[in-house]
């Protein structure tokens, strides 16, 4: 019986309130669902349907949630719902007993059953299950969306993705992909001798990049400690220990907006490899994009969002400073001094913060102009020195670094470097960094000293490189938007 003394009992509606009557009188009756501790399944429904010619008139045992039923007096027809898919059951009262075929009339849409019977095909040819018991193994106390119009809200799949998937079960093969894809990008790493590792998520301090950090606090030690931003530095203190090849696939934070291709938390890897620069990184990436498309997808060429996109190598390269002078006709080699540069955005009506360089208003109108521009994969080289504070400098133009970002579709899907190794250069570039995140407001923002200790030992030259894993798994999905693609996306709370 639900419970009257309970506040919430106004609020349930008419189906909620009949569905928690049957569950009591279960429970008065001494039949709670709740009391099954397991149930011995031997198939699942795909399997059943697939492999009919082999099962056909044996005994299989099945669990999974009632999505619709057909009561036609002494027999029944419903749809089962479980990992694989749906499969049909015909329940017959002369063949699960008098009281069982009772209680199954009661059930309702939703609830979890375990079906033993034989498989048979019916006149139309579907594939079903002759039931022999039909058992409640827990009961659903909420209606189902109407099965016609199943769950549209967006706001609502994405804040109870249990619910989406139950209603919306084709949703879960985006997951099953985004599984899959993480698996074959390991595959790839570690069949070319890469080392996956884990490193801290809380930090001891808020360094100086520009993403900002979610704050916490440490009670035993007293301390406020940062979420990670990203998992570089720690990274690159490995290579220095003496681990070549090393990656990591986690999570990252920052405390910034959302949008379709933004969520506070998301999934990255970095891999960094010594004694190689951001030209093996390129060729890692294009091999990466093409092996995982092939592994998960089956094809090179695909399409993301009704544009057609080829992974296929060598994936085009261009400076930033050639890219945008493509696109505007501003040649970055013939400004002499950052007024002028700043002088050229503000006749294009282009922000840029205050006291901004050549190179950051070279970055602003690559933004601006550039980026959403690049629908086939493209690697955008050589960035100024300004905006890449881990990145080494070009020998033969110290104001750009060896630096790469790589574009589909009009979006930046990863960042990669030749490691700056130099700790007298990082430092004073921390420096800088670090003032520039206090103007912004970091007031607790600090140079990383331990890093430049581990740098003061000796980096090898070293390849490094970031993917924005969501993404990558946004466009081989073809999703629209990042929180498609994430079980559950951060969501404002409700009231």
């Amino acid at each position: 019986m639900p419970d009257q003394g309970n506040p919430a009992e106004a609020s349930f509606t008419e189906q909620e309130q009949i569905r928690r009557q049957k569950l009591g009188d279960l429970i008065l009756a001494g039949d709670s669902p709740y009391q099954v501790s397991s149930y011995p399944k031997t198939h699942e429904s795909q399997s059943i349907v697939n492999g009919f010619d082999e099962l056909d008139g044996q005994e299989v045992a099945i669990a999974g949630r009632m999505m619709t039923r057909r009561i036609m007096g002494k027999a029944s027809f419903a749809h089962v719902l479980d990992e694989g898919g749906t499969i049909q059951i015909y329940v017959k009262r002369d063949e699960v007993g008098v009281e069982p075929y009772a209680a199954f009339k009661l059930f309702d849409l939703g609830d979890i059953l375990g079906v033993k019977g034989t498989v048979f095909k019916t006149k139309t040819g579907e594939v079903s299950i002759h039931a022999t018991q039909v058992l409640l193994l827990s009961k659903c106390l909420k209606p189902l969306p109407e099965k016609y119009h199943g769950l549209q809200d967006a706001d609502l799949r994405y804040r109870q993705r249990y619910l989406d998937m139950i209603v919306n079960p084709e949703i879960k093969q985006v997951f099953i992909k985004r599984s899959r894809i993480i698996t074959e990008i390991r595959n790839f790493l570690d069949g070319r001798g890469f080392l996956e590792v884990d490193t801290p998520i809380l930090h001891t301090l808020e360094i100086g990049a520009a993403a900002r950090p979610f704050k916490t606090h440490h009670n035993t030690l007293d301390i406020d400690m940062f979420l990670r931003v990203e998992t570089e530095l720690y990274l690159k203190r490995l290579i220095v220990g003496g681990m070549e090849k090393v990656y990591e696939i986690g999570r990252i934070f920052r405390n910034e907006g959302m949008d379709r291709f933004h969520n506070p938390e998301f999934t990255s890897i970095e891999l960094y490899q010594a004694y190689v620069d951001y030209c093996e990184m390129m060729r890692i990436v294009e091999e990466l994009f093409e092996y995982v498309a092939r592994k998960v997808v089956g094809t090179t060429e695909i399409n993301f969002q009704g544009q057609d996109i080829s992974l296929v190598a060598p994936w085009p390269r261009i400076t930033m400073a050639q890219a945008v002078r493509d696109h505007t006709g501003v040649d970055f080699y013939t400004w002499t001094s950052d007024e002028d540069a700043r002088k050229c955005l503000d006749e294009r009506k282009v922000y840029y913060d205050k006291g901004a360089t050549a190179g950051h208003c070279l970055a602003a109108l690559f933004d601006e102009y550039v980026e959403d521009k690049m629908v086939q994969p493209t690697f955008v080289i050589d960035y100024p020195v300004e905006i890449s504070p881990l990145a080494k400098r070009k020998s033969d133009d110290p104001r750009m670094t060896e630096r790469f970002e790589f574009f589909i579709a009009g979006h930046e899907y990863g960042n990669a470097f030749s490691e700056l190794n130099d700790p007298v250069d990082q430092r004073e570039r921390f420096v800088k960094q670090v003032e520039e995140r206090r103007k912004l407001g970091g007031n607790n923002a600090e140079v990383d000293e331990d890093f430049i200790n581990a740098l003061e030992y000796g980096l090898p030259p070293t390849g490094g490189l970031g993917i924005g894993v969501d993404r990558m798994i946004m466009m081989l999905t073809d999703s629209a938007s990042i929180r498609d693609v994430l079980l559950f996306p951060t969501m404002k709370p409700l009231g």
